[in-house]
Parts: C-alpha cells; sequence; structure tokens
C-alpha cells in the first residue's frame, strides 16, 4: 500500500514516541500523527471526498498542512498546495482548473479565499492541531490502496504561457523522489529537518521534506521564515538538514550566531539552483562548523533534488550544482534534440522514475514537454563537463526566480496588457543581491498615454501575487525583436545591465 499513512503508521508502531513533527507548542510523536490523520482523513471522508479527487491546502507552514497532506492520500485522495502568496484570481483559477472539491485555508487568508466553494477555515489552534476541526465520533475510513502509477499531488507551476500549469505527480514519483535523497543525503530516523521554506513548494515539502518522515525522522515546522528563529530551532531542536532558497540562507549568514549558540549539530543544507559563489560556501561552514553547503538542481516536474553537489567537490567545481541523483539521467541536447557533446551548452534533458507523469488535462503541453524518446525537456541551458557535473548557464524558458518563487514573465505580461496605457510590454530579470533576481518591466506606452511605476504596480498587484509585481518599470520607445517578432529579452537584460 503506497498511500503516505503506510510509513506514519510503521513508525507508530516500532517507535510510537519518537517525535515526528514540532510546531509551535505542538511535539508530536509518530503514535499522535497516526491519530491525528486518520481524524482527518474521517473529515475528509464525512464532507464526500473520494479517491481521486482533489483536496487543495491554501495555508502556510504548520503542523497542519503535513497531517492535511497524509490524510488526504489515507484516503486516495489527491493533494494539491497552492502558494498563499497568490491572488484571489489565480487561487480561483487554479481551485477550478484542478475541480478541487474542499479547499483548506487559513483564517488569514480570508479575504483572499472567502466564499469559494468547500471552504473549510484553519484558524490558530487548527494549524497547531487540525483535530479540533473534527466532529466527535466520526467514523475513521480504511487506508486507500494506492498503486505506483497513482496520482497522488497536483503542484501549479508558472509556465511560459499566461495560466499556471498543474503538474501531476505520481506515488512513484515521490517514492523513487524519496530513496534518491535518503541515498544523495545519508538520511536516517536520526534526522531532525528544519522546515523553513514553503510548503507548497518543492524545496520545502520534497527536498527531502516529508521524506525525512518516510524514515523516521523529524520535521521542525517554522510558520515563516526568520534568520534568529531558524538559528534558535538549530541549535535548540539539534538539527541535522535544511532546505533553504538562496535569500533565506543569505540572511542566515548576514544574522550569524549573535548569542553563540552551538550549531555543530547540522551536517548540511541544501539549496540551490544558482552558481554559488566560493564565499557563501566559506561563510557557510564557517557558521555551521560541521555543515555542508549543498547546492542541487531540480525542478518542480522532477519533484526536485535532480543533481547534487557531493562532499568534497564544492570549491573545484565552483558554479556547478553537481552530479545526477542515483537514478537520473542528464543529457544536453539542442533544439532538435540531438546529443551534444561534453562542455557544449543546450538544454537541459531528464530521464528517471521521479519525473512527472505530465500536466492535468493539458496533452499538448504534455507532448512538448518530453523528446520522442521521453526525456523531459527541462527548457534550462547548461553543460556537463568531463566528471559528469552540471553547470546551469541560463534558462530557455522566460522565467524570472525571485527569493525562491518562480515567475513566468509571461503571466506578468498578460497583466500588463489588461492596461490600456501599454502598447508592448516585456518583464524580464535583473540580478539582485537579497533576491536572487527582481522582475523588471520594460513597456511602450500607447500613443499619447503616460504610465508611471506607482500606477503599474497598483494594477498587477490587483491581478498578480505580491512577489510577482515588477519592482522597476523602464519606459521605451520600442521594444527589440528579432526578424520573425519575438522579442529579445536577452538585449533588453544587456542592456539594462550595462546601464547599471
Amino acid at each position: 500500500m503506497l498511500n503516505l499513512s503506510a510509513f506514519v503508521a510503521f513508525h507508530a508502531r516500532q517507535r510510537p514516541e519518537a517525535l515526528a513533527i514540532v510546531y509551535g507548542s505542538e511535539r508530536i510523536t509518530y503514535a499522535a500523527l497516526q491519530g491525528r490523520t486518520e481524524a482527518l482523513s474521517a473529515l475528509l471522508a464525512s464532507r464526500g471526498v473520494q479517491a481521486g479527487q482533489v483536496v487543495a491546502a491554501f495555508m502556510k507552514n504548520s503542523a497542519a498542512f503535513v497531517e492535511l497532506a497524509i490524510a488526504t492520500s489515507r484516503i486516495g485522495a489527491v493533494f494539491l498546495p497552492i502558494n498563499f502568496r497568490l491572488a484571489r484570481e489565480e487561487a480561483a483559477y487554479i481551485l477550478e482548473n484542478a475541480g478541487a472539491r474542499l479547499v483548506f485555508a487559513d483564517a488569514e487568508f480570508g479575504a483572499i479565499v472567502g466564499g469559494l466553494p468547500g471552504l473549510v477555515t484553519v484558524d490558530t489552534a487548527a494549524q497547531e492541531d487540525p483535530t479540533r476541526l473534527v466532529p466527535e465520533g466520526l467514523p475513521v475510513p480504511p487506508p486507500a490502496a494506492r498503486q505506483e502509477g497513482d496520482l497522488f499531488r497536483l503542484m501549479y507551476t508558472s509556465g511560459t504561457t499566461d495560466r499556471p500549469k498543474g503538474v501531476m505527480h505520481t506515488y512513484g514519483n515521490f517514492y523513487w523522489k524519496c530513496m534518491e535523497h535518503v541515498v544523495a543525503l545519508g538520511l536516517t530516523s536520526a534526522d531532525r529537518l528544519l522546515v523553513v521554506g514553503p510548503l507548497y513548494h518543492v524545496g520545502a515539502f520534497d527536498l527531502p521534506g516529508v521524506g525525512v518522515l518516510w524514515v523516521g525522522g523529524m520535521l521542525c515546522i517554522l510558520r515563516d521564515f526568520d534568520a534568529a528563529a531558524a538559528v534558535d530551532a538549530i541549535a535548540r531542536e539539534g538539527l541535522t538538514g535544511a532546505w533553504m532558497a538562496p535569500v533565506m540562507l543569505s540572511r542566515t549568514l548576514e544574522y550569524g550566531n549573535p548569542d553563540g549558540l552551538d550549531l555543530t549539530s547540522l551536517r548540511w543544507c541544501v539549496g540551490g539552483g544558482e552558481k554559488t559563489p566560493e564565499g557563501r560556501i566559506r561563510a557557510f561552514t564557517g557558521l555551521f562548523p560541521n555543515g555542508r553547503y549543498i547546492d542541487a538542481y531540480g525542478l518542480t516536474e522532477t519533484c526536485s533534488g535532480d543533481t547534487m553537489m557531493e562532499a568534497g567537490w564544492e570549491i573545484a567545481k565552483i558554479g556547478s550544482t553537481g552530479r545526477a541523483t542515483p537514478h537520473v539521467e542528464i543529457t544536453i541536447r539542442d533544439d532538435a534534440g540531438h546529443l551534444l557533446p561534453v562542455g557544449q551548452e543546450g538544454e537541459i534533458c531528464l530521464r528517471g522514475p521521479k519525473v512527472f507523469k505530465g500536466y492535468w488535462q493539458d496533452p499538448a503541453k504534455t507532448a512538448a514537454s518530453f523528446h520522442p524518446d521521453g526525456w523531459f525537456r527541462s527548457g534550462d541551458v547548461g553543460y556537463l563537463d568531463d566528471d559528469g557535473f552540471l553547470f546551469l548557464t541560463d534558462r530557455k524558458k522566460d522565467m524570472i526566480i525571485s527569493g525562491g518563487e518562480n515567475i513566468a514573465s509571461s503571466e506578468v505580461e498578460r497583466v500588463l496588457y489588461a492596461m490600456p496605457e501599454v502598447s508592448e510590454a516585456a518583464v524580464i530579470g535583473v540580478p539582485d543581491p537579497r533576491w536572487g533576481e527582481t522582475p523588471v518591466a520594460v513597456v511602450v506606452p500607447r500613443e499619447g498615454a503616460t504610465i508611471d511605476l506607482a500606477a503599474m504596480q497598483a494594477h498587477c498587484r490587483a491581478h498578480l501575487a505580491g512577489f510577482k509585481v515588477p519592482k522597476v518599470l523602464e519606459l521605451r520607445d520600442a521594444l527589440p525583436r528579432n526578424p520573425s517578432g519575438k522579442v529579445l529579452k536577452r538585449v533588453l537584460r544587456e542592456e539594462l545591465a550595462r546601464k547599471d
């Protein structure tokens, strides 16, 4: 039986008093975790949720988030985590497209999701203990038998089209991901993971995330990222590992260890998808004397963590995101799908059992994302060196990564074009020392129209999550285009770099 409650039940039987989750004042053992997820599964069943139907979470990090994911799996339903930073219009589209039966939302997001069908409000008390939502006396349904090809989760990712795409993860994808990370990171029941990234993201949920529960370890969940709280949790709980987006790691290193806490428990921190400078690697080991910063590369479509930097190679292979995990294969190909030799840049293509099965209700986009021989087209550009280390050099897709969040430039452009003052628009990412990248809107106003930064941002905030709103407005008479009319964003990025 492959549903997520199976490994919880195993550890509850073998080590009932072992800690599974620490969140706020709650210290949840495996025995308690089993009971809580059984109760939540009873609630889901009482609301009419059946196997194969979708249950959504519009929630910040909490014990309830993880327990809801396990309970949803326990009855064979499909878990849909949604970025809580999205605007109402964006969230409503995802819920409708996925056909969500229920949506569990933190009370603080009532203005965004209030009135949407199937809403279950999760207040502060229920975030710590979701059984508070469960009426007494509900019968607990038996755990559903899931198979490797059954759908476990939907995750919507900002694509290069005007709407996000639903990535379909099967149980096979998830469990192969867990096995990859157990091997690559040496996970055991002694591992205690800091969960500080948002759990709707594969970085927090999957790298290695809930995989630590799979081996009987512990998750220490912080609701929001705060550098001081993260450092304190590592020392207080003796945490051994973490995943942090680059901006989180930068803030943690800037904060340091002003109180002289014992941080020797931390063995590793996975980050990545960028060219990590040598100074950051050395600063990390300065703060965490027994720790190792592991640069990594992965995608939502692959449940994250396709490559990881191996111990001892960090400086010799500076700028690399490491080598492929055991059951991931990587090739570099040109636009026609032909294999490229070592050292030559091309599209990064992947194959392996943790690569997703396709996009929800979109066979055309699914087909376009795979080569005829079954290799997934990442849309990223890079090369492999003689030792098999991957170097990421560009993004073939016009994707901006700001503070660990993916921003599809076309999605922002669609909103900009809804402004009557806008004739042409292009959105690009420019380097930012704090966020990695920040979005910039390059706009050609309509003849006779005027537009300023404040008006543009106010319009975007009405339709987009705050992190997607361009921070800078560049006004132009025309956009650079190639002979076929495509906007040359590379040229825009070069021009803005010269201005800096």
